[in-house]
């Protein structure tokens, strides 16, 4: 399976749509911020155009989003994946959008307790499967992928230590534009694509042979 990963498309599409018209991939995964705090229907559109391309597509919201996405969301034609599991073949994902707190005080952020019990209950529900999905918008603490340029890390501690009780194989995040980066804790991959507005995103190839393979790599549209 070929996921092409994207983040923090914030509104702007074009190049995405560039990409897709001569590339394929067999899942697409938008890991929130496909806003930049609206407006209404913005968000429908940009999904129900990337949806074009026939390419099952899970989404989440980012906290740059506003209320209205959960709906938008579910009114287009991608998969809502926010709180929720989903099963392709032996393959679990689940999803969490939004962020952590911050102190620019955007439209959906939870703190870290409730992250952690959703998160959690999700996990429960997948970890049966060869392969888990963990799709947050908010990256893990105290990675590459949580990396200001301050040096300061400023992603989820209750992402971080899901990842470290339940071992997902992956982790797809964003939110952070400045750290697009591949890192690790312990045996699961963390990848934030960077941001797609500016040409980033990852191409995950999952090599399902006698033992699944996961291969991350960054990517320009």
């Amino acid at each position: 399976m070929k996921i092409l990963a994207l983040g923090d498309i914030h509104g702007q599409c074009l190049n995405i749509f560039e990409y897709l018209q001569e590339n394929s991939a067999d899942l697409i995964v938008l890991t929130g911020d496909i806003t930049q705090f609206g407006p209404d229907k913005l968000g429908e559109d940009i999904l129900n155009e990337i949806c074009q391309f026939d390419i099952p597509t899970l989404a989440i919201p980012g906290n740059c989003d506003q209320y209205c996405i959960y709906g938008e969301i579910e009114n287009s034609n991608a998969i809502n994946l926010h709180d929720r599991t989903l099963i392709i073949k032996n393959i679990g994902f689940c999803g969490f959008g939004g962020s952590n707190t911050t102190p620019f005080d955007t439209p959906l952020e939870f703190a870290e307790i409730q992250i952690y019990q959703e998160i959690k209950k999700l996990m429960k529900q997948i970890e049966s499967q060869e392969i888990q999905i963990l799709v947050t918008h908010a990256p893990p603490y105290n990675t590459k992928t949580d990396l200001l340029p301050s040096g300061e890390h400023v992603g989820s501690e209750s992402i971080r230590q899901i990842i470290e009780e339940f071992q997902p194989s992956l982790n797809i995040c964003g939110h952070i534009h400045e750290a697009r980066a591949i890192d690790k804790i312990g045996n699961t991959i963390i990848i934030n694509p960077g941001e797609s507005s500016k040409g980033f995103a990852s191409m995950i190839n999952i090599k399902d042979d006698d033992k699944a393979v996961i291969d991350p790599k960054l990517i320009s549209l």
